[in-house]
């Protein structure tokens, strides 16, 4: 319990933790700053670029092997099942209607790429090297989620969702997973020869950008917080912090059955953990346009995103040191 507390401790403490505090508390102040729309889209796709290289270049000195493929595998299954676990416990804990609650189901099987980011660095100042194929795993868990919020609404809802040729497109062709697995595949065909080339451009500025980018994610979950307060309510809010948790087991299990390293079961953990607020909101603005967007993005964004950063990933990190270390 003290080493969990020391590491929550230390993550509270540091700069993009900090820097994403500071974006939060001046929403709450009203104060004026803001990141221009343009430089936080340029640092979201630095962002994605240099993980999504980084990740390839790993899986180029790893190898093609079972273990990646079935870690591929599991991760589109969690996508898949974990939002129907979310959608059951939010009809247990809320008085959420059957389209608001599937559409908050669907952010909580897809994956906040931001989430991980940080999830990485945090692996990386602990000492772990995750496997570089996790970044796979990342983006094969974006579209199931949405799939299976529709199927959901299909299954209970009065009427069905709209899962036309184009939703599906729209999907896939997001441009965050058109990115990162684009860099992805450019990494593993480069190899460490096209690291060498690139690296003081994606290692050396990573930890600066992130820092900027989380405090302009601060900014924004605190003003979603600040207007969207009429419609937390102690079940929602309670949602927020629960699923987390619980699809943090499921995901310790995966990659502990899949015989992944520390850090490999500490992002599988984050990924099955986190909540996206970027593919899914606007999948759901497109299918499911009678859900209230205050829901599910205060929920992704407001809640969970900053449980998962400041205490999240601590408590993450400490249990797959103790349970995948030995």
């Amino acid at each position: 319990m003290d080493g969990t507390l020391a590491i929550a401790a230390n993550n509270l403490t540091s700069p993009i933790i900090l820097f994403f505090i500071l974006g939060v508390a001046a929403a709450f102040a009203r104060s004026d700053l803001s990141i221009p729309e343009a430089i936080a889209k340029g640092l979201s796709i630095y962002l994605l670029f240099a993980i999504g290289f980084k990740g390839g270049v790993s899986v180029a000195d790893h190898g093609i092997d079972t273990t990646l493929v079935l870690s591929l595998l599991a991760g589109m299954v969690l996508s898949f099942l974990l939002p129907v676990l979310a959608f059951a416990l939010l009809r247990g804990m809320t008085r959420l209607s059957t389209i608001d609650a599937a559409a908050v189901a669907g952010h909580y099987g897809s994956i906040s790429i931001v989430t991980f980011v940080a999830a990485t660095s945090v692996a990386t100042s602990a000492g772990l090297n995750p496997e570089g194929y996790m970044v796979a795993v990342a983006a094969v868990m974006e579209a199931p989620a949405i799939l299976s919020a529709l199927w959901i609404v299909a299954r209970f809802g009065k009427q069905s969702a709209d899962m036309e040729e184009g939703l599906i497109r729209e999907i896939l062709l997001n441009g965050s997973i058109v990115l990162l697995v684009g860099a992805f595949v450019i990494g593993w065909i480069t190899g460490d020869e096209g690291m060498q080339m690139i690296a003081p451009f994606i290692q050396a500025p990573f930890q600066g950008v992130l820092c900027l980018f989380l405090l302009d994610m601060g900014l924004i979950a605190g003003r979603g917080l600040r207007e969207a307060r009429s419609v937390l309510t102690p079940g929602l809010f309670a949602f927020g912090v629960i699923m987390p948790v619980l699809g943090a087991g499921f995901g310790l299990g995966t990659g502990m059955l899949l015989g992944l390293s520390p850090g490999g079961v500490l992002l599988f953990m984050t990924l099955a953990a986190s909540a996206s607020y970027i593919a899914v909101p606007a999948a759901m603005r497109v299918a499911l346009p009678e859900a209230n967007p205050s829901i599910y993005l205060t929920l992704s964004l407001g809640i969970t995103f900053p449980f998962n950063l400041t205490l999240g990933i601590p408590i993450y990190l400490a249990v797959a040191n103790a349970l995948a270390g030995g």
